[in-house]
């Protein structure tokens, strides 16, 4: 599976881990930067990076990591057709997936271990989406909110 990756400063410290991981789980990684650490970077530019490649058909799943995993979420969720979650457990990394079709993996660098960081992205990448009709049609009233029309 191709998975776009970034990380903006507060987030550089898992990097190298989750890069790891990725190659050794034999993804291919859309690596959306940067490519060295940046003082003054942001994470909603590192999520907008994220999405965009989603977007674009560059990836099919993201992960993107600043200081908490919060800010990096609510960026990547300004993004129609992005369904991003902040995770620190593996229950929500997998049934993110399963049942709320979630694309985008957000981790907190400050909040949680390489360790943990690994296992949650290994949990978010093995998940598949459901198809459940429940499921289908709650994502239908998502996709209806994110348009600004009523939900059926």
């Amino acid at each position: 599976m191709r998975v776009a990756f970034a990380a903006d400063h507060a987030g550089w410290p898992l990097r190298q881990r989750i890069l790891r991981e990725l190659v050794e789980l034999g993804h291919e990684l859309v690596d959306c930067g940067p490519p060295v650490m940046q003082p003054d970077d942001d994470y909603p530019d590192r999520s907008a990076d994220v999405a965009r490649a989603l977007l674009g058909g560059d990836a099919a799943r993201g992960v993107v990591v600043c200081g908490s995993g919060v800010g990096a979420s609510i960026a990547a969720n300004k993004f129609r057709g992005i369904r991003s979650c902040m995770c620190h457990d593996s229950f929500s990394a997998r049934q993110g997936v399963e049942d709320d079709d979630m694309n985008v993996l957000c981790l907190g660098a400050r909040v949680i271990g390489e360790e943990l960081a690994a296992e949650l992205l290994r949990d978010f990448l093995a998940a598949r989406f459901s198809g459940a009709e429940r499921h289908r049609r709650r994502l239908a009233k998502i996709a209806a909110i994110e348009d600004d029309r009523p939900p059926r």
